[in-house]
């Protein structure tokens, strides 16, 4: 048995002091062990891999059967404490279900360590256990077990006193009938009613109706307190329900959220299983006990109607006339009355109906095509679901508007409900659940702003609050929260928002000057977030953030992840650590005058013989899409070194592409596009740094004359004079601008192809 010590210990997924107190590897059922190896020699289980996902499937295997296993030995014991054991096993197990191929991986190299061990040839110290990586015990979705394991106890307790009263009434009664049989040769024959055997014979019928009355006062007070104990844990269900359901809110904006079901599901069936027995109980009692009966009845109806959730949301800005899906789950889906189909089916409700759900429904204010779904039970997975796969919203109707409501500020949700009858419960039952609110739109360009009112109402809404109010105002530290939160999240990165991206938010975002006092209490309106447009801008704080979002996802995400991108700085902090730098030191900044645009700072000798910064045209998507910014940053000669002191080529170098081939293709000649800047373009020969990648598309580009205005934005885009050339294709031309005021540099970017 020694070498099962360590398969034991991982299987219970407990502290090895714990393993060692409750489950001795003696105990453990010799049949699973057997099972385990000669299933995992059957399969090559030193083949078994984290990266191969092929074996999940096998794996897979190997938990379900050894859970059923195990779960079928628990039921067939009558030791009342060893079947809970077992049972809290095989509990425990499913927690590999979302990782399988963990759990045989984990078998794997326990039985390596084994198989090490057992080929040790002198007899030695058992060495400690090996360390395996401690996985989730999902104590956050299945919150005090023990409590449950406590409450089965108890009801096994109730049940074993049933069983004791009722072998008690037959011996009272066998007892009585012998009692009865004696009175009539007693009376007949004269004989002393008080002789030793009738007397003995009536102390014991009155033993056996005084611990009659024991045990059924015991078993009373035991069902009162099992009836308690499962109040409140199934309190504590509903309230871990409604945090999944929290977090699943709040991962729209970013926040980790764990959507495994299954901890959560296990516990709803076995509330449910001990409710019935419980009822059962309460049904052999020869008085009834209302009290008990009604509390049962009310804690089933409530677990029955709280146990469907939308596992799988509804996008939740929706355009009319395209198809989305979403996945509504039932927990307690394999409880379900055989027989009859459950049918769910969807409906669009607004705010007001969704404050009414218990009311008589009003208005059908849209009309949904494919709203209906079957629950279905996959064997595979152990969940219940229906899935609907095609849905579309036809038409909707809209609420009367306030002042100056926007329509994609108006909130509804999906409704969906169904019937459904429960084995052991003799009604059937109405459920429903609501999804997450959802805005609906007409055209593709009212996206944005819907987006913007699903960020704000799940970042800032409350816990239970009445659907779906959510706060006018908020404080700028929860806003800062949210943006760094959906910011990462979105870009898929680990590099948060640093405190200069924050304060340069901040200032935008309340329209402050650089340095400005500290922000975090200050609150932050819905108005400033997206409905009123930056100060000379034409776009919203939301839109241009969104902009610089998405540009980053798309093509600047290992950029960013490594840290060569400052985003998000203001001018007077650009200066301030530009201002000592040599010329040709340049950083990478977010345009905070286009949506979606990055541009490049850099210091640059002045007409005077000082020193000046100067922005770059911002490049948007299309730019970058065109030619990427790794190459863009080895075109230009003028930046050398990225703040503070690193040459660009070793910090680039991995960024940049192939140089197109020099020989002609298919009698064509090869072409290539280069990025020109200012005074670079003056010049028809390429940058003696970029001499041995011969190019044939340079021609010269001409600054502007006219010095800079204060007016006009700090990287603002501007046309340029071309010289004659051959027939060229330009892209977009990008400017400098001096951000000291001194003079004004024009640097158009410049793209010729030559055609055949």
């Amino acid at each position: 048995m020694t070498q099962w010590m360590h398969m034991s210990q991982m299987i219970l997924c407990l502290p090895d002091d714990t393993v060692n107190n409750l489950y001795p590897p003696t105990a453990f059922p010799i049949e699973v062990r057997q099972f385990l190896a000669e299933w995992l020699e059957s399969q090559r289980w030193e083949d078994f891999s984290l990266e191969n996902m092929e074996q999940e499937s096998q794996a897979q295997t190997l938990l379900d059967q050894s859970i059923t296993l195990l779960r079928t030995i628990a039921q067939q014991n009558n030791n009342v404490v060893y079947r809970m054991k077992l049972m809290q096993i095989s509990r425990n197990m499913t927690m590999f279900q979302s990782q399988p191929l963990q759990f045989a991986v984990m078998v794997r190299d326990i039985l390596r360590k084994e198989r090490v061990l057992l080929a040790t040839p002198a007899p030695m110290p058992m060495p400690n256990p090996p360390q395996y990586p401690q996985y989730p015990n999902r104590e956050s979705s299945f919150p005090n077990m023990q409590d449950v394991d406590h409450l089965v106890l108890k009801v096994l307790e109730v049940q074993d006193i049933r069983q004791k009263i009722h072998q008690q009434q037959e011996d009272l009664n066998w007892e009585r009938q012998n009692y009865e049989g004696l009175q009539g040769p007693i009376q007949q024959n004269g004989m002393d009613p008080a002789n030793s055997e009738i007397q003995k014979l009536q102390n014991h019928i009155q033993q056996l109706e005084y611990n009659m009355k024991a045990m059924a006062t015991k078993r009373f007070q035991l069902l009162k307190e099992c009836v308690d104990c499962l109040d409140q844990c199934q309190s504590r269900l509903i309230s871990r329900l409604k945090s999944w359901r929290w977090e699943q809110h709040k991962a729209t904006i970013g926040h980790p959220f764990d959507d495994n079901l299954n901890p959560l599901q296990t516990w709803c069936e076995q509330l449910l299983g001990v409710n019935g027995k419980l009822r059962q109980e309460l049904m052999l009692i020869a008085e009834p006990i209302p009290e008990l009966q009604e509390r049962l009845g009310k804690l089933v109806q409530i677990l029955i109607q709280s146990s469907l959730v939308v596992d799988r949301q509804p996008p939740q800005v929706i355009k009319t006339q395209s198809k989305f899906s979403t996945t509504v789950r039932y927990l307690l889906g394999e409880k379900v009355a055989p027989g009859k189909p459950v049918v769910l089916k969807a409906q669009i409700i607004n705010e007001l109906q969704a404050r009414n759900l218990g009311s008589i429904p009003g208005d059908n204010v849209g009309e949904l095509i494919n709203n209906t779904a079957v629950l279905e039970h996959n064997t595979a997975s152990k969940s219940t679901c229906a899935t609907f796969r095609n849905m579309s919203i036809k038409k909707i109707k809209r609420a009367d508007r306030k002042g100056s409501e926007s329509v994609t500020e108006e909130k509804f949700a999906l409704l969906f409900s169904t019937e459904i009858t429960i084995t052991g419960c003799d009604t059937p039952y109405r459920i429903q659940m609501i999804s997450l609110p959802v805005v609906v739109i007409v055209h593709g360009s009212q996206d944005n702003n819907a987006l913007a009112t699903i960020i704000w109402d799940c970042a800032f809404s409350e816990p239970d609050r009445v659907p779906f109010v959510v706060p006018e105002r908020v404080p700028w530290r929860m806003m800062c929260s949210t943006l760094n939160s959906k910011f990462t999240s979105e870009v898929q990165t680990q590099h948060n928002l640093v405190e200069y991206n924050q304060i340069f938010l901040a200032q935008k975002i309340f329209d402050q000057p650089d340095f400005s006092d500290d922000f975090s209490n200050s609150l932050v309106s819905w108005a400033q977030f997206n409905k009123e447009v930056l100060p000379g801008r034409p776009f919203t704080f939301w839109q241009w953030f969104e902009g610089v979002m998405e540009l980053t996802k798309k093509h600047l995400k290992t950029y960013w992840s490594e840290g060569l991108i400052f985003g998000f700085i203001g001018k007077q902090h650009l200066h301030l650590i530009l201002k000592d730098r040599p010329n040709g030191t340049f950083l990478l900044r977010f345009s905070d005058s286009e949506i979606g645009g990055i541009t490049i700072a850099y210091v640059s000798a002045s007409e005077n013989g000082g020193q000046k910064i100067q922005n770059i045209q911002p490049f948007t998507k299309k730019d970058l899409e065109i030619r990427s910014l790794g190459d863009r940053i080895r075109d230009i000669n003028h930046i050398t070194h990225l703040y503070p002191e690193s040459p660009k080529h070793e910090v680039f170098k991995k960024f940049y592409s192939a140089e197109p081939q020099t020989s002609a293709s298919h009698g064509y000649i090869p072409v290539s596009l280069h990025t020109k800047v200012g005074t670079e373009a003056d010049s028809a020969s390429p940058p003696a740094s970029l001499a041995e990648s011969p190019r044939n598309n340079v021609f010269s580009v001409h600054p502007f004359p006219q010095p800079f205005s204060p007016q006009e934005p700090m990287d603002s885009a501007h046309s340029g004079n071309f010289s004659p050339h051959p027939p060229v294709y330009t892209d977009n031309i990008p400017s400098n601008m001096d951000l000291d005021f001194d003079s004004l540099l024009q640097t158009p970017l410049s793209n010729s192809l030559f055609s055949d």
